[in-house]
């Protein structure tokens, strides 16, 4: 499960439906009821939703593990709890090892330590079942938000590691000196470089970052993106 997920592009009219749905969320379904996923599936489809359903934690992991192309897009999992073989809780440690995808637990009777423990290793929601729909709907909306929430802030990570490693080395020497608080002068006299020299590599620093002022580029460095340099 840690083939790097390659991106999917739509091709046919059938490709963009997909891809529209995928946008919005993909919902991984998995229960071993078999009128229950396909009550689900029809209904997270209605919204608007992709959705996959699986009849196992096994299939599931399987087809994680097959790191097959998606479209780009906030997913998350709705997962009973008791099925045979690998349960919900412990497909979800596995998944926190090895997947980032928030997960939504569900159970026809679950004990309190079974609850607290979905809580615990991170569970979005914890539905009993009957489950409400509105509730359900509800569940599957915030996983999915904070799943977006998680990819926005990797795709800024992966854009400000990539800026950094664009800078020269003596610029980030300067940025790191800039980041203590040091003056132009300061920086200059230690790296035996001229001022206008320090102002230069400053600049480039700015504009390569994207750093508005000072403070942005020091919140940028604590990130600990530009560390190291």
């Amino acid at each position: 499960m840690n083939q790097p997920r390659k991106p999917k592009r739509p091709v046919t009219i059938m490709d963009e439906e997909s891809a529209r749905r995928c946008a919005r969320g993909r919902v991984l379904v998995v229960d071993d009821d078999p009128g229950i996923l396909q009550a689900y599936a029809r209904l997270l489809e209605l919204e608007g939703y992709a959705c996959e359903t699986y009849a196992s934690a096994v299939a599931l992991l399987e087809e994680l593990d097959a790191g097959n192309a998606q479209y780009p897009g906030p997913a998350c999992i709705l997962c009973d709890v008791d099925m045979p073989g690998i349960t919900g809780l412990e497909l979800q440690k596995r998944l926190r090892r090895a997947e980032d995808m928030p997960i939504v637990l569900m159970s026809g009777a679950s004990a309190e330590h079974e609850v607290v423990q979905g809580f615990r290793g991170g569970a979005v929601d914890f539905l009993l079942k009957p489950i409400d729909i509105d509730e359900l709907l509800a569940a599957v909306a915030k996983a999915l938000a904070q799943n977006a929430e998680h990819q926005t802030r990797q795709r800024e990570r992966g854009a400000l590691e990539a800026a950094f490693a664009s800078l020269s080395e003596r610029e980030r020497a300067v940025m790191a000196r800039v980041a203590l608080g040091e003056a132009n002068k300061v920086i200059a006299d230690a790296l035996g470089v001229s001022l206008r020299s320090v102002k230069l590599y400053r600049q480039r620093v700015m504009e390569k970052t994207g750093a508005r002022n000072l403070p942005e580029l020091v919140r940028m460095i604590d990130t600990g993106a530009g560390r190291g340099g």
